[in-house]
């Protein structure tokens, strides 16, 4: 029987209070859900900048979505994630603002269901 929530393994420095789960919206699928701080370059956001991995390197699929009003990413898993599996959530420097400005730090949440 699948979880009700996931497990936040490891959280970058910094990154503490802005990593959180919303039990309200819960729908299994546990859509990831990226605001930043400004406007983002759409071209940038891609499967090679923005992506979930397993510990043992596979990528399931996703469907990105971005909001540009909210400046929010939400990233879809197309496929369910394998249960007591470690994942990474990864967002690289090669994510950039519409100015042109990269990502300053990568960052990279560890997750488990």
């Amino acid at each position: 029987m699948g979880r009700n929530f996931i497990e936040i393994d490891d959280i970058p420095k910094g990154y503490e209070n802005r990593v959180k789960q919303s039990l309200r919206f819960k729908t299994g699928n546990f859509v990831w859900r990226c605001r930043f701080t400004t406007a983002l370059d759409p071209s940038t956001i891609t499967s090679d900048n923005l992506y979930v991995e397993s510990e043992t390197g596979y990528r399931p699929k996703t469907k990105f979505t971005y909001n540009d009003a909210s400046m929010e990413i939400e990233l879809e898993p197309l496929e369910p994630y394998a249960q007591d599996t470690d994942y990474y959530l990864h967002i690289t420097t090669q994510v950039k603002s519409r100015g042109g400005q990269n990502l300053k730090e990568p960052v990279q949440i560890k997750f488990r269901l």
